[in-house]
């Protein structure tokens, strides 16, 4: 445990302006802070009804692999890529809405959403080359309609891998003796919209349905494993907690 590091706004504004930044907590720690990229702030977005309009720029989860960085973006529905060294990015991948299955019939009852649920892409990982990301779903959350992609960080090109899935927040591949023998996906709430608890769930790499490791988890957002002993962390927004599974 440690104090922690505050930023100033004229920190912020030096960040933006691409000057190192260093801080010290009174505890004889001292860390330095660059900026890799600033992505913009938002993005035009015009109604019909509102030219104005726009959508929020929202990096949820960053992977690297070698100096590129891959980061998903919840607000964009899109993953970023970023060249470390020049701090240049662009759109890797991007994921259309899908149509609703709640909003049937028509008109649909009241807090079933509209026609359509954007993907809302949230964790991402590196495996074997390759990218696994959830896509979380948006509102009315449609069970069945989350899924884990898989990106070739090559071209862009991205496939289902896992669906069927409810809240998936985060995922993360097994490996024994380098063979992949399942997966684990973290889903965030397994009720109605966001209700009820989060779910751990295994997904075999040989195929069948997919298990619950738990069920007792309080909106989690993220996972990783300690490789040495197998316990796995988790993060909770609900409490502020982190949690292990032995």
């Amino acid at each position: 445990m440690t104090t922690g590091f505050s930023l100033a706004t004229t920190d912020h504004q030096a960040l933006a302006n691409g000057e190192k930044v260093r801080l010290s907590n009174g505890d004889n720690d001292r860390i330095a802070i660059v900026l890799v990229a600033n992505f913009p702030d938002f993005t035009p977005n015009p109604l019909p009804t509102f030219a104005a309009n726009v959508r929020g720029v929202n990096p949820f989860d960053l992977v690297g692999i070698g100096d590129q960085l891959y980061v998903t973006d919840g607000g964009q529905n899109l993953v970023w890529q970023v060249d470390i060294p020049t701090g240049a990015f662009w759109v890797l991948s991007s994921f259309p809405n899908i149509a609703n299955p709640l909003f049937n019939p028509t008109p649909p009852p009241p807090g079933l959403g509209g026609p359509f649920v954007e993907a809302v892409p949230t964790g991402i990982r590196e495996f074997k080359g390759q990218l696994f990301v959830t896509l979380f779903r948006g509102f009315p959350f449609p069970p069945g309609t989350s899924v884990v992609e898989q990106i070739d960080p090559a071209t862009g090109n991205h496939v289902p891998f896992i669906t069927g899935l409810k809240t998936a927040i985060d995922v993360l591949p097994l490996t024994d003796d380098g063979e992949t023998t399942d997966y684990l996906v973290l889903q965030h709430a397994s009720g109605p919209v966001l209700s009820g608890p989060g779910l751990l769930t295994r997904v075999r790499a040989s195929g069948g349905p997919p298990t619950v490791i738990t069920h007792c988890l309080n909106r989690p957002t993220s996972m990783t494993r300690d490789e040495n002993t197998g316990a796995l962390f988790l993060t909770e927004i609900v409490n502020g907690r982190v949690v292990v599974i032995p």
